[in-house]
């Protein structure tokens, strides 16, 4: 059960990596096996299919970066606090992902949710998943800063929905342009969305 266990994480692990470094489309079955050093046969024993083992693979990423959501998001941290956390992760990501592979990723589930939602109806569900979680997290935050009145808003859903978009087209144009500088305007763009100031701010 053991081997079992570790053919599966090396397959999640290395799928992850390869979508980040490359596009969902452009890596196959043989691509992640190669990588992994893991045989077709295996691969077939843990997955019915690449599509398959990609909707585990983003499954598995988030819940290893769920404990870092809710210390982000903790309700201890004042709720500006923790978006000015929030964008500030979003950009240091970008860049870890830049110095790692020399090139800007973007977000690897909007990416392939794009790539392939009118395609393959399991990744569209799972991107579209992950996509709530983050915003769920985004809404209570939204709602805390309005309920303490550093902001306005009637619907803190859609305010959420706007600030997860417009941090998703940011990436994706800093992937197209390939220039981590775009990501500089993040937080200030955040804040301006939701009309509140950044933390510490006199304007």
């Amino acid at each position: 059960m053991k081997r079992e266990s570790d053919t599966r994480q090396k397959l999640l692990n290395t799928a992850v990596t390869l979508i980040w470094e490359n596009s969902y489309g452009s890596i196959s079955v043989d691509d992640i096996c190669s990588r992994a050093g893991v045989n077709k046969g295996s691969f077939y024993y843990a997955y019915k299919s690449k599509s398959d083992l990609a909707a585990a693979a983003f499954e598995d990423h988030w819940n290893k970066k769920r404990g870092l959501m809710d210390e982000i998001f903790s309700s201890q941290v004042p709720p500006l606090e923790r978006l000015e956390k929030y964008c500030d992760r979003v950009v240091q990501d970008q860049l870890d992902k830049y110095e790692k592979f020399g090139k800007l990723c973007g977000c690897p589930f909007s990416s392939i949710g794009s790539e392939l939602s009118t395609q393959d109806e399991q990744i569209r569900k799972k991107a579209h998943e992950l996509s709530e979680r983050s915003m769920k997290y985004l809404a209570c935050t939204l709602r805390d800063a309005a309920a303490e009145g550093t902001l306005e808003t009637e619907d803190p859903v859609e305010l959420a929905r706007q600030v997860f978009c417009y941090a998703g087209g940011l990436m994706m144009q800093a992937k197209i342009e390939n220039n981590p500088a775009v990501l500089k305007c993040l937080k200030k763009g955040v804040f301006r969305l939701v009309g509140a100031n950044q933390v510490g701010s006199l304007v």
